[in-house]
């Protein structure tokens, strides 16, 4: 028989002409085995169901030991397909794997690993529990027809892509369409690449691009994604934390938030790298860090990313929500959030809301660094709004809205010990009259070498409430201000400002009634002159 171009590039045979290579081994043969769907009666007419020969053929691979299994161009429908180890599938270019719009057609699939997901969700299209070398790759589709499914609830809508304690895990060049639910979801797996993929998918709730769960050695990257739901989405719903975890140039929008970790933390996250991303057209926030179900974040590096028509670039919150992962589990107890860095960062806001980096009431978040950062606001901020209280609502929902309008229009800071705010330039377009900057519980404030603009009548650029130790070097006043610096507060100490210039500021610093004497240290500041 005439040797195929694909037997030819899979080692399976010699191209015309060719001086045979030494036979390969018998166990190398069968993982460069190729099982077509179509050899196992799949039918692409988009209407007749494929689940069986679409899983004959998946068997059959596996029983060889491994291979490809190749979905060849055309519309296959089919339900639950059971990946299992050492099986890849292919999507071919023109294919499309079509979900089934009938829930009955799943079968339900209760993991051995318990985890809050548990009340979400037991069906999904693509599904593998503690599978090793598994993925799925090509230039086709997956879509998981979501918009079939009109009720909203919790259990009655299935994944597209499960994959559940399993190690080596790739998903690359495929577009993945309308999820009735998540999209993808990886809990408790090792070694996930997920590479160069599409995801469009707003067509239900609840539809998050790519979900990592306490996953640990996870690359994501080149990734295009709009989202109904949150984009890029890391959680810890188990006891195990998601660690090790790069993102890497993608492009994102949704109508939630872009970049996310959280809201389910128990398990926690440690050494996470996300960089080079663009954002745009997002309702929530560009980049959220949201710690409310006990669980430790620590060392968060975020740098080089661009952000437009986003409701707040940046939302960071440590709260107390304290929801166990499993029903009937004890209540978790308030986590910790320390050791973030967020840099280089462009971004033009779309809400009058402000951005929230704000920890608990005894339980502040530790070394928080945001520097090179540009940020542009819309204004509308009232002097009402920089006056009210803001509510510490300890066990609420995170959102980036959920303290309401912000005193602040750039950055409201509370409970927090070890901020750095470094070359930080904002601005706003429209009438505002709230501070920039305001930082209420700060222990340990570097303020360096920023420009915060600010409103020339009534309130400061910037307001201090009970901060301590804080040194503010090298800042300037970009535009005409009344008072640049207002310290309030009776626990307020120890705040050293030098060496900045201050001359476009009728006051530079405002001690008010009730600051201890001595609690503001002036020095090498250029004022305004006269």
């Amino acid at each position: 028989m005439k040797n195929t171009r694909r037997q030819i590039l899979l080692g399976l045979a010699p191209a015309a002409g060719a001086v045979a290579a030494p036979a390969p081994n018998r166990a190398a043969a069968v993982r460069s085995a190729l099982f077509n769907v179509r050899d196992y009666g799949a039918v692409g007419d988009g209407t007749r169901m494929n689940t069986k020969a679409i899983q004959d053929a998946v068997d059959a691979c596996a029983r060889a030991g491994g291979g490809t299994v190749l979905i060849p161009a055309g519309r296959y429908l089919s339900s639950t397909i059971v990946l299992q180890s050492h099986v890849m599938i292919e999507l071919a270019s023109g294919a499309t794997l079509l979900g089934s719009s009938n829930l009955a057609d799943f079968p339900v699939h209760v993991p051995k690993r318990r985890s809050y997901t548990d009340v979400y969700v037991d069906r999904s299209l693509i599904y593998a529990e503690n599978a090793e070398n598994i993925g799925i790759c090509g230039r086709g589709t997956i879509d998981g027809q979501g918009a079939a499914y009109k009720d909203r609830r919790y259990m009655i809508r299935p994944y597209i892509i499960r994959c559940i304690e399993c190690r080596g895990v790739s998903v690359s060049g495929v577009t993945i369409l309308n999820s009735p639910m998540w999209v993808q979801h990886y809990l408790a797996c090792d070694d996930v690449s997920i590479h160069g993929i599409s995801v469009h998918s707003v067509v239900n709730a609840n539809n998050d691009g790519i979900d990592i769960d306490c996953c640990q050695r996870v690359r994501i990257s080149d990734c295009e994604i709009v989202s109904g739901d949150d984009a890029i989405v890391l959680k810890a719903t188990s006891d195990r934390p998601c660690r090790d975890v790069t993102v890497t140039n993608c492009v994102l929008s949704t109508r939630c938030n872009a970049l996310k970790l959280g809201t389910e933390s128990n398990g926690g996250f440690e050494n996470i790298a996300i960089s080079n991303c663009t954002i745009y057209d997002t309702r929530l926030a560009g980049i959220a860090l949201e710690m409310v179900d006990g669980g430790r974040l620590d060392r968060v590096a975020i740098s080089n990313i661009a952000m437009h028509n986003v409701s707040a670039p940046i939302f960071i919150r440590l709260g107390d929500r304290g929801r166990p992962f499993v029903t009937g589990g004890p209540r978790p107890p308030a986590g910790s959030l320390a050791n973030v860095v967020i840099s280089n960062v462009e971004a033009v806001s779309s809400r009058v809301t402000g951005c929230a980096i704000a920890g608990l009431a005894g339980h502040a978040m530790e070394n928080v660094t945001l520097e090179n950062i540009r940020l542009v606001f819309p204004g509308g901020g009232t002097a009402a709004d920089a006056r009210r209280a803001v509510p510490e609502n300890a066990d609420k929902y995170p959102e980036y809205a959920m303290f309401g309008t912000l005193p602040a229009y750039a950055f409201y800071c509370r409970h927090v010990k070890g901020l750095r705010l470094r070359n930080i330039v904002t601005r706003f377009d429209g009438a505002e009259e709230r501070p920039a900057l305001v930082c209420d519980d700060v222990e340990g404030l570097d303020l360096a070498d920023s420009a915060f603009a600010g409103a020339a009548e009534g309130e400061p650029a910037i307001r201090f409430a009970d901060v301590r130790d804080a040194f503010v070097h090298g800042c300037r006043t970009p535009a005409a201000v009344q008072t640049w610096l207002q310290v309030t507060g009776g626990a307020s100490g120890r705040i050293t400002v030098m060496g900045n210039d201050l001359q476009r500021a009728a006051k530079a610093v405002d001690a008010t009634a009730g600051v201890p004497d001595g609690a503001v240290f002036q020095e090498g500041n250029r004022l305004k002159a006269g």
